[in-house]
């Protein structure tokens, strides 16, 4: 465990073979975006079970973290979990996290959906128009 002195307060970074080894009913950590959590005394109050943190104890969760969608609430109080960051020197070993909390569709505008859909829409549309407008006359 080191220590980063640059900040007012200190964080403490923990090697991943430090986390790897808490994945039991004594000790649970989690890794979600390079950050640690103890969720040890957290295991009962998880409204998902015990047993969906400790899929991913010892190990890197921020993809499950991510794909449930926290709340905001869960967000904040999982902080309050929060004992340190993983070793930069791990980072590279585990998946990179997210760019952000947001999930964006990928946005490809050469896809014929894009483009298709809307005229299909657009000429169904135009005939019933024709055809209600021509039954009227």
């Amino acid at each position: 465990m080191e220590k980063n002195g640059s900040d007012e307060k200190t964080t403490k970074y923990y090697r991943l073979s430090e986390v790897e080894e808490r994945n039991s009913f004594k000790s649970t950590w989690i890794i979600i975006n390079h950050k640690i959590y103890d969720v040890t005394k957290f295991l009962e109050e998880h409204p998902g079970g015990e047993e969906v943190l400790r899929e991913q104890a010892g190990g890197d969760a921020t993809e499950s973290f991510e794909d449930v969608g926290h709340s905001t609430d869960a967000r904040e109080m999982s902080k309050t979990f929060l004992i340190g960051e993983l070793h930069p020197e791990d980072r590279h070993k585990i998946a990179k996290p997210p760019e952000s909390l947001v999930t964006t569709v990928h946005d490809s505008s050469s896809s014929w959906s894009n483009w298709l859909i809307p005229i299909l829409a657009a000429a169904i549309i135009t005939l019933m128009y024709r055809i209600y407008t021509a039954e009227d006359v």
